[in-house]
């Protein structure tokens, strides 16, 4: 979903992920190079008119936040990414993943030994 936003739109949403609820002023500072108020005002509104951002009135001004949990977020671009490059295969994307487990810490591997374990469980399975 996100990966269709033109560049610079895109960057704006990112900032809005790592920052949480923002004003225009501090998200023009978190931009790598200068734009003007009105430059990220009018990019804010073509996000918030596609649905990628909201705003609330706040007493220094608007408050831009992603309209979109980061988690909702993530899911979206994984499927976006195994649709794409796995053949809608998550089992295919998650052999690519355990590819690279020369480095997964260790933790990390418990970790997704513990995740598939409660799919199985979800799933019915032993």
């Amino acid at each position: 979903m996100l990966s269709k936003l033109p560049p610079r739109e895109r960057q704006i949403v990112d900032i809005l992920y790592q920052g949480g609820p923002l004003l225009v002023s501090d998200i023009c500072e978190a931009l790598p190079d200068q734009l003007s108020g009105s430059a990220v005002r009018a990019m804010l509104k073509r996000l918030e008119d596609k649905g990628y951002v909201t705003r609330e009135d706040s007493e220094r001004g608007f408050l831009y936040s992603p309209a979109l949990s980061e988690t909702a977020a993530k899911k979206s671009a994984l499927s976006e990414i195994v649709r794409v490059f796995f053949n809608g295969s998550p089992a295919s994307a998650a052999t690519a993943l355990l590819g690279m487990s020369d480095k997964l810490k260790d933790d990390e591997l418990s970790e997704l030994e513990q995740m598939i374990a409660k799919a199985r469980e979800a799933k019915g399975g032993k």
